[in-house]
């Protein structure tokens, strides 16, 4: 199974960390799988920023080779960022930040409410091709959970609406 770049044929595929789509002739990662459905195999695309944070180690074989890598703005700023998230493994979950609706989830950390109109961070975990919620947590519970204080940059890139 070889991963790969390539700039997007269409713009029918959508990133499976993040969600959106990815536009037509925009670079895209490629992480090739065997198929879930039938023989064979099928091709989990992703921007490459969002592979480097929320799925980085098939990003990690791709970049050891350093061949397929010439469509690639940074190669070292997204190798960097991968080797992080792998050092941080509980960052990959990372999916956004939002003030809670409700007063009704829970923190996944310390098992407390999130109040409503509290910050969270919202959870995912990757499985079966894509990213499935996984709850949420304090925003004061984050830099215990997460094992760094490096997450800011990570949950606005998960969502552009997010303010300061």
């Amino acid at each position: 199974m070889t991963h790969r770049i390539e700039a997007a044929s269409s713009g029918r595929a959508k990133c499976r960390a993040c969600g959106k789509v990815i536009s037509k002739g925009e670079v895209r990662f490629g992480e090739v799988a065997p198929n879930a459905f039938g023989d064979g195999e099928m091709t989990l695309w992703f921007h490459p920023a969002c592979a480097a944070l929320a799925h980085p180690e098939p990003l990690l074989e791709l970049l050891a080779d350093d061949t397929d890598t010439e469509l690639l703005d940074d190669v070292a700023a997204l190798r960097s960022q991968a080797e992080f998230s792998q050092q941080h493994h509980r960052l990959t979950r990372i999916a956004g930040g939002q003030r809670a609706p409700t007063g009704r989830a829970r923190c996944r950390h310390c098992k407390e409410p999130i109040a409503k109109d509290e910050w969270r961070i919202a959870l995912g975990f990757f499985e079966d091709g894509r990213m499935q919620p996984g709850g949420f947590i304090h925003d004061s519970c984050a830099v215990d959970y997460f094992e760094t204080d490096e997450l800011l940059d990570r949950v606005r890139h998960f969502s552009p609406d997010f303010k300061a």
